[in-house]
């Protein structure tokens, strides 16, 4: 059974003649609703629409004609999953494209739920009978070949929707299993170490209610919680809920309010990380048996107040010589607990990779491709911190004589050559790439500032060098591989005017003298 229909068919529909656009003011922000337009929706029932954290790609279900037979004859057909790409440039969606046979099953429903922060990663339901969860991998440009997710996420229930973690590691998912609250309910699994799915939970009576919620998104925050409900006091039929995740618990569900919801189902919401975009499906021109993609336009009035906190970190990995696009892994680690949070993959065509670091950790993120040198960066976002693009071109260095790379995950103790806690992962990712490549001869250079005497400087860069070098050898890396070096204020990559500039001079790299 389709997935919209089965929603349907849970719930009486009330009629409401909502129109094209929509404007409604509040204290923190004006909202504006407009349909997404004809590149998307058609004559034919548009829902579920799914987006990647930066809003530039949205994979929707559609039952419009696919197939030669239904387009000749006008016929409504079965769901089908299509995408649409936004341009920057002309403010507009590309005409969408149904995906290939690979996703959308001939003379069966198929229907989008849950698209992963990059864009690589998309969960779709299908109704085998009673519904179940499906998951495909981007590989390349071609989607892999859908696989029904294991117990306890699917189960002899209906299991209608779904929505991944910034991380990666937990699953929140709509079921109408027993041990619920009452009809549909939100529950959640989470991954272990080994990749294996937890304990189903259900999300309790701080979101569920005892009707039916539906059509759950995590915002990439991975703090707020959106979802449909028919309970905690709507304004007819499904409304929009919010809630925050905050001292352990989540809060009381938020109705979104109009003009968002209406006495009409408004379902299968979804939220570009920086807060400004959001899509959902609802009724249009009075037709209520009509379902099209609308887009919500939040412009807030205290914009620091309201904005996610969280950075976006995406870009490009190549190759440093051909400048061609490659695959690489990027690992995300709380450098703090020196854990390993999340490990993606950019994209093996276009060698693109995208990450939502919500605020709160000191995050270290690592870069790595076999026969390459690592690559490294550092973001240590406060609670506080607001919404941040970080859009970079990463080149990688083959493993070559000459080649060198700045560890910006080596931290130490303010005017001391200390090695602090947190650069233990990236220390241990050094030790790693030294393991895998016995013959390699290195040399840890370190560098200062221009603050402080000549003298202080050199001492103080030769130290910290050897700290590094130190460690290296306590993980039982040979004496004859690596050696310190101390240049003190030489050779600065940034001007020391400014604290940035400096902070960027205090750095700690390593060179490749011999293979």
């Amino acid at each position: 059974m389709s997935l919209i229909l089965k929603t349907t068919l849970l719930f009486f529909m009330m009629g409401f003649n909502f129109s094209l656009k929509a404007q409604g003011k509040r204290d923190s922000c004006k909202i504006t609703i407009n349909s997404i337009g004809d590149a998307i929706n058609t004559p034919y029932d548009e829902f579920a629409p799914i987006i990647s954290a930066d809003g530039l790609m949205m994979i929707f279900t559609s039952n419009q004609p696919a197939t030669k037979s239904d387009i000749e004859k006008r016929k409504q057909g079965f769901e089908n999953m299509y995408v649409s790409y936004y341009n920057e440039t002309t403010k507009k969606w590309t005409a969408a494209a149904i995906l290939k046979k690979t996703i959308n099953q001939p003379k069966r429903n198929n229907s989008a739920t849950a698209l992963s922060n990059d864009g690589q990663q998309m969960f779709l339901y299908r109704g085998d009978p009673d519904g179940d969860i499906y998951e495909s991998v981007l590989k390349g440009e071609e989607w892999s070949a859908p696989v029904k997710l294991p117990e306890p996420i699917n189960s002899d229930n209906y299991e209608s929707s779904a929505s991944i973690s910034p991380d990666g590691q937990t699953l929140y998912f709509v079921s109408n299993r027993k041990g619920g609250q009452g009809g549909l309910d939100i529950w959640s699994c989470h991954k272990d170490n080994k990749g294996n799915w937890g304990k189903a939970e259900n999300l309790g009576t701080d979101i569920n209610s005892p009707k039916n919620e539906e059509s759950v998104f995590i915002h990439p925050d991975g703090k707020t919680l959106y979802f449909s409900s028919q309970g905690h006091t709507t304004i007819g039929g499904y409304d929009i809920f919010k809630s925050g995740f905050e001292k352990g618990k989540w809060s009381t569900p938020v109705n979104l309010g109009e003009p968002i919801n209406t006495p009409n189902d408004n379902l299968f919401f979804v939220l570009a990380a920086d807060g400004k975009t959001g899509y959902y499906t609802s009724s249009s021109n009075g037709d209520i048996d009509k379902k099209d993609i609308y887009e919500i336009k939040f412009k807030y009035f205290k914009k620091k107040k309201n904005e996610p906190r969280l950075i976006l970190f995406k870009g490009v990995v190549v190759d440093n010589v051909s400048d061609e696009p490659i695959v690489a892994t990027v690992k995300i680690t709380d450098n703090d607990k020196n854990e390993i949070i999340t490990t993606v993959k950019s994209n093996s065509v276009t060698g693109k990779f995208l990450v939502s670091l919500p605020a709160g950790k000191n995050y270290g993120i690592a870069v790595k491709r076999k026969g390459y040198l690592f690559y490294s960066e550092n973001f240590n976002i406060p609670d506080t911190a607001g919404y941040k693009v970080i859009d970079k071109r990463i080149p990688l260095q083959k493993l070559e004589v000459g080649s060198k790379i700045i560890l910006k995950n080596v931290f130490y103790d303010y005017g001391k050559a200390t090695l602090r806690k947190e650069s233990l992962s990236e220390l241990n990712m050094l030790v790693n790439l030294m393991n895998l490549n016995k013959k390699i001869k290195i040399e840890v250079d370190g560098f200062t500032d221009n603050q402080g005497s000549d003298e202080f400087n050199l001492a103080l860069s030769q130290a910290r060098a050897q700290s590094v070098v130190d460690f290296l050898f306590s993980a039982g890396i040979s004496k004859e591989q690596v050696k310190a070096k101390g240049y003190g204020k030489a050779n600065p990559i940034a001007p020391n005017d400014t604290e940035e500039g400096r902070k960027l001079n205090r750095r700690t790299e390593f060179k490749i003298l011999n293979k």
